[in-house]
C-alpha cells in the first residue's frame, strides 16, 4: 500500500514537471511568431526544384558554368533547391521556355537581350556595336541604376534575371578577302542577325546584310552565296566554318552577353535565403562561365590558325566611327551616353 502510494506521488510529480516544461514551449511556438518560409528562412522542409535549358551544347561553357551553379546551389540548400540544366533545346526553344517562366512554371532559360527587348525596349541597345569598350565595363553595367531599372521592368512582365553576365564571346567579320578597315566590307554580302541593330550595323560598315540560318552559312560560303558573315569564335569554330574562309578579321564589333532569366513567381515562392543563394551563385557561374569561353577562344583559335585561317588584327577605331551613325538611326543616343556615364 506505501508503495503504491509512494508510486502514485512520483508520478504526479513527474506529470506537473513535464506540464511545467510544454508551457513555455507552446508560448514559444505560438502564431506571433512566424517561423520557416514565412521569416524568410528555409527551414520549413518544403524542397524546390528548377529546370533550366539552353540551345548551346552539352560541353559549352554556358552549360558548363550552369552545371556548376546546380552544383553550389545544391550544396548550400543541402539539397533543398535542386536544379537541372538541359542543353541542346531539350526543354523547347528559347520562346517557349520563357512562355513557361512567364506563366509561373519553374523553368529557367539562357537567353539574349534580343528577345527581352520585346518587353524592355531599351535592352536591344546591348546588340548593339561597341555599346562597350571591354567585357569589364559590360560585366560592371549590371550594376548601375539603369540595368536595375530594367530589371524591375523585366518583374512586371513575370520574368526575374537572375544574372546577364553569361558571356559568349565577341563577333567579328569571317571573310576570303583581307579586311582591315570599314572600307574593306563595302559591297560584301555578310549574313548577319536578323535584328533591325544589326542590320543596320552592317549598312554602317559598308557591307550587303544578309539574312541566313546560321546552319546554312557553311554552304552560303562555300557556294559563294555569301560573301562573308560574322560570328563569335565559338560559334565559328562549332559550325567548322574555318574550312570555307581564309581570314577572321577581329573586330569584336558586337559583345554577345546573354542572361539567366525565370519566372518572377516561382522566384518569389522561394524562402529569402534560397533567392539570395540562386542570386549570388548564378552570378557568380555567369563570371565562371566567361573565363571558360575566353580561354576557350584561345584554345580554338590556334586550331583554326593551325587550319589555315588568318586572323588579322585591326585598328577597332575607324570601325568605332563608322558604327556611331546606328545609334542615330536607332534612337539611342541619350541612352548611349547615360550607358557610358553611369560606367565612368
Amino acid at each position: 500500500m506505501i508503495m503504491n502510494k509512494l508510486r502514485n506521488r512520483r508520478n504526479a510529480w513527474l506529470l506537473a514537471a513535464f506540464m511545467l516544461i510544454l508551457i513555455p514551449l507552446a508560448g514559444c511556438s505560438g502564431s506571433d511568431e512566424p517561423t520557416g518560409e514565412q521569416n524568410g528562412q528555409a527551414d520549413d522542409g518544403q524542397t524546390y526544384s528548377l529546370r533550366i535549358g539552353n540551345v548551346l551544347s552539352d560541353t559549352d561553357p554556358i552549360t558548363v558554368g550552369l552545371r556548376q551553379m546546380a552544383d553550389t546551389v545544391r550544396e548550400r540548400t543541402d539539397g533543398k533547391l535542386d536544379i537541372t540544366v538541359y542543353p541542346s533545346s531539350q526543354l523547347g526553344d528559347t520562346a517557349d521556355v520563357l512562355e513557361q517562366a512567364k506563366s509561373g512554371t519553374n523553368v529557367g532559360i539562357i537567353i539574349d537581350s534580343g528577345i527581352l527587348a520585346d518587353y524592355v525596349p531599351d535592352m536591344a541597345i546591348y546588340s548593339a556595336p561597341y555599346v562597350f569598350d571591354s567585357i569589364e565595363d559590360a560585366r560592371k553595367f549590371i550594376d548601375t541604376d539603369i540595368f536595375k531599372e530594367w530589371d524591375d521592368a523585366l518583374a512586371t512582365h513575370g520574368m526575374r534575371d537572375l544574372s546577364f553576365n553569361w558571356y559568349q564571346g565577341a563577333r567579328h567579320f569571317l571573310t576570303n578577302k583581307r579586311v582591315e578597315k570599314p572600307q574593306d566590307l563595302n559591297g560584301l554580302r555578310l549574313r548577319t542577325m536578323g535584328s533591325e541593330v544589326a542590320q543596320e550595323s552592317m549598312k554602317a560598315f559598308g557591307a550587303i546584310p544578309t539574312s541566313m540560318a546560321w546552319g546554312e552559312v557553311y554552304s552560303g560560303l562555300q557556294s559563294k552565296a555569301l560573301d562573308a558573315a560574322e560570328g563569335q569564335i565559338t560559334a565559328v569554330y562549332g559550325a567548322s566554318l574555318y574550312e570555307v574562309i581564309d581570314y577572321i578579321a577581329e573586330t569584336g564589333h558586337f559583345l554577345l552577353y546573354t542572361g539567366l532569366v525565370v519566372s518572377e513567381q516561382w522566384f518569389q515562392s522561394l524562402p529569402e535565403e534560397y533567392q539570395q543563394i540562386l542570386l549570388e551563385e548564378s552570378r557568380s557561374a555567369g563570371d565562371y562561365a566567361t573565363e571558360l569561353t575566353l580561354q576557350t577562344e584561345v584554345e580554338q583559335k590556334a586550331e583554326m590558325q593551325t587550319a589555315g585561317v588568318e586572323f588579322v588584327t585591326v585598328d577597332i577605331e575607324p570601325f568605332k566611327e563608322a558604327s556611331r551613325s546606328v545609334y542615330t538611326t536607332m534612337g539611342w543616343e541619350d541612352l548611349k551616353a547615360s550607358i557610358d556615364e553611369s560606367i565612368r
